[in-house]
């Protein structure tokens, strides 16, 4: 199957890594702490240390991806962090993305960032996927509802995988 790089791999992100397990691919989930990636490793998933606001620590995490999911639709952080986040940062990922062996990105568009930042970042996705050819999916799940989400992630990681 492929292995899937999950940004932000906290307490929703360990359920989608165990439902895409139980699917038969691998994770490898980020964290921005040392204590956080060891608790992915205790959940049972590769664990490593990444930041999204500092990019290259993310895009050195790309070997062996085949998908990487964007699930930071309720990331915390100031609004010009968060705009950074879903805008210049994520626009960044995906035009360094078309150079890797990753196939696509599955993009979280609904949680507690503002709309209109999760609308620039769908935007941002779609674009990438028009210009590059680049098999992703914007997923739009409310995060409370966790069952509920991982099954809309879950499906979206099998849309970019069969594209």
């Amino acid at each position: 199957m492929a292995r899937v790089l999950i940004l932000g791999c906290g307490c929703r992100g360990k359920e989608l890594a165990a439902a895409l397990a139980e699917d038969g691919h691998t994770v490898r989930g980020t964290s921005r702490t040392e204590d956080g990636a060891t608790a992915i490793e205790q959940a049972g998933f590769e664990g490593v240390v990444a930041d999204p606001d500092r990019l290259a620590t993310v895009l050195a995490q790309l070997e062996g991806v085949s998908v990487v999911c964007w699930p930071l639709g309720s990331a915390g952080g100031s609004t010009e962090q968060l705009a950074a986040l879903h805008g210049p940062r994520l626009r960044t990922t995906l035009e360094r993305l078309v150079d890797t062996p990753v196939r696509g990105i599955v993009y979280e568009a609904q949680g507690s960032v503002p709309g209109p930042l999760l609308d620039q970042g769908a935007a941002a996705v779609e674009a990438a996927a028009d210009t590059w050819s680049m098999p992703a999916r914007v997923a739009r799940a409310d995060p409370a509802d966790t069952p509920v989400w991982v099954e809309t992630m879950r499906a979206a990681v099998a849309g970019v995988l069969s594209a």
